[in-house]
């Protein structure tokens, strides 16, 4: 078994990739918003992170390393993006220019660092990392500089803390735990003090990610009928809003720069046996839900710059 593989069952272990099998759906038109967009493909047997345009044109491979290469995060200024890779042995988070050169290397520990965030200022990343376990299997939430200096430990629950993100303003930092057993979605200060847990059911909500205003959260959950979908919820928790009804897999989100719309992935072009997960797109408000790629892969983690 390679080594993305094996970390590919353990994010499944941590909700982190959830396969739902699916049918299909048709391309969709293009789109205004600003920035771009860098997701991770993995139609070559190996994640593989790509940029594109807002509408999906122009999809070009990133970085060549023959490695695992995932969860890309934009730097505030779209200059940067930090990534995780297995390229050195085992999974550490790299930082490289927007046109995939200048490629530098963060943390260099013999555990798991992956999912980085960048702050909004660019000053600092925020990750997930097992490294103060001695067994390596439970993930906690550090944070370092942008030059990988100064790393530090925000979360010590001794259970799986994942997926952490900023808000707009640098104060807090939401993120997922299964704290009390089951995933839910948590905020914290972003020095780890007064951690508040923002979900309570017994289902699964994970995946959030702050509303450039910084009033809303979207997120992932299968609250309402067993299927994994996009919400959207008040920064207190309250109000959690649907936004897909797909009946298969749809999760990862990321807002568009002017929160007007949101990238998502969804296994809905699915056949039975042959999963196909690809990027899609809608209003914030779940309208006009409409496919960017076409690439009969298994996308993941798409990113837009700001």
């Amino acid at each position: 078994m390679t080594g993305w593989l094996k970390l590919y069952i353990v994010l499944l272990v941590l909700g982190m990739l959830l396969l739902i099998h699916g049918s299909s759906c048709t391309s969709g038109t293009s789109t205004t918003s600003p920035g771009k967009i860098a997701f991770v493909s993995i139609g070559d047997g190996i994640p593989q992170i790509y940029v594109m345009e807002t509408d999906g044109n122009n999809q070009t491979r990133l970085i060549r390393s023959g490695k695992e290469e995932s969860h890309p995060s934009w730097s505030p200024d779209g200059k940067k993006i930090a990534f995780y890779s297995n390229r050195d042995g085992n999974h550490d988070i790299y930082v490289i220019n927007a046109d995939g050169s200048g490629e530098t290397r963060l943390t260099n520990t013999p555990a798991t660092d992956v999912c980085p965030s960048w702050s909004p200022d660019g000053s600092k990343i925020v990750f997930t990392s097992n490294r103060d376990d001695s067994k390596l299997k439970t993930m906690e939430i550090y944070v370092m500089n942008a030059d990988g200096s100064n790393q530090t430990r925000l979360t010590n629950n001794e259970v799986n803390d994942v997926y952490p993100r900023w808000s707009p303003d640098e104060t807090r930092i939401i993120f997922n735990s299964n704290l009390d057993g089951d995933q839910e979605i948590y905020v914290m200060n972003s020095d780890g003090s007064n951690q508040v847990k923002l979900t309570d059911n017994e289902f699964i909500d994970q995946m959030p990610c702050w509303s450039p205003d910084g009033g809303k959260i979207a997120f992932v959950s299968d609250r309402e009928d067993g299927d994994m979908e996009v919400y959207v919820m008040n920064v207190d928790g309250s109000n959690p809003t649907r936004l897909t009804n797909s009946q298969f897999f749809d999760g990862m989100p990321s807002w568009s720069p002017d929160g007007k719309k949101i990238v998502f992935v969804s296994d809905r072009g699915s056949s039975q046996g042959n999963i196909i997960r690809e990027v899609y797109l809608m209003d914030a408000d779940g309208e006009n839900q409409i496919r960017l790629t076409d690439n009969q892969a298994l996308a993941e983690w798409p990113a837009w710059s700001r």
